[in-house]
């Protein structure tokens, strides 16, 4: 059952160059669930921002004022959230980069006590957009958060290859042996490539003959964390080709990140 929330501390998008995570919020006319034209040009400013590269993940979280069945209020937040995810991607945003599309029903509060009641309810109808920030592991950290992503530095492949070498499978091993402590947490494996032509994106598999290694890669490293008892529910994986470069050399390029998605 979902209850109220108390409100976020609001950050304004001038904000969004901080080096901590960050949260824009819009707002909602009264029952409605769509944005008028002004809240709809703050998503796209800002998306457009060059501070919004900073950011690995989006969280959407929607809510509604005091007034109306905490059912009705339940549909409506989610109806907002699915407004502004709606936005996100039609402009150009990937659901992957959207962890989380959750409607928190109304917010209570306790007329006798507030100051400007019609303030405080506009305020409370809103969607808060919370940005990721971007930070790189080796290892999976002691305290992890949605949004960090770990390199492992030591799982790295042959050139033209998807196989595991012994070494990545220790390496696995030992990640295996963090992700147990953290059994709540889930993961996307990001599989990459290095040394191909700009005209490609992706690199030839040897073993399969197809344009598609680096998701091949991402795909065994599931496939061997699953039968070392991972939960595949707790795994997704994905090919992202020659996008990401680390620049540290081929070796590095051809590589697996853990990204994590939920906590």
């Amino acid at each position: 059952m979902k209850k109220g929330f108390q409100i976020l501390l609001f950050l304004t998008f001038g904000f969004l160059s901080a080096q901590e995570n960050a949260v824009q919020s819009v707002y909602f006319e009264f029952d409605k669930f769509a944005l008028n034209k002004k809240e709809i040009s703050t998503v796209i400013d800002l998306v457009n921002s060059p501070d919004f590269s900073k950011f690995e993940a989006i969280q959407l979280y929607g809510y509604c004022d005091d007034r109306g069945s905490e059912e009705y209020n339940n549909k409506l937040s989610d109806k907002r959230v699915a407004t502004v995810q709606k936005i996100l991607l039609s402009n150009g945003i990937s659901q992957n980069k959207i962890f989380i599309c959750e409607g928190k029903g109304r917010v209570n509060l306790d007329k006798d006590t507030v100051k400007n009641l019609e303030k405080t309810r506009y305020k409370n109808r809103r969607v808060d957009l919370v940005f990721i920030k971007k930070s790189i592991y080796t290892y999976i950290p002691a305290n992890p958060k949605v949004g960090d992503l770990i390199v492992l530095e030591r799982v790295t492949f042959e050139m033209g290859s998807s196989v595991l070498s012994i070494e990545a499978k220790k390496e696995l091993d030992r990640t295996i042996v963090a992700l147990e402590k953290h059994k709540s947490l889930r993961f996307e494996i990001k599989g990459h490539v290095c040394c191909t032509s700009s005209k490609n994106s992706d690199a030839i598999d040897e073993e399969t003959q197809n344009r598609n290694l680096s998701l091949n890669r991402a795909k065994n490293v599931f496939a061997y964390l699953r039968s070392k008892g991972i939960s595949p529910y707790r795994m997704s994986f994905k090919g992202y080709g020659n996008q990401f470069p680390l620049e540290k050399g081929d070796a590095l390029d051809r590589r697996v990140e853990f990204l994590v998605t939920k906590l």
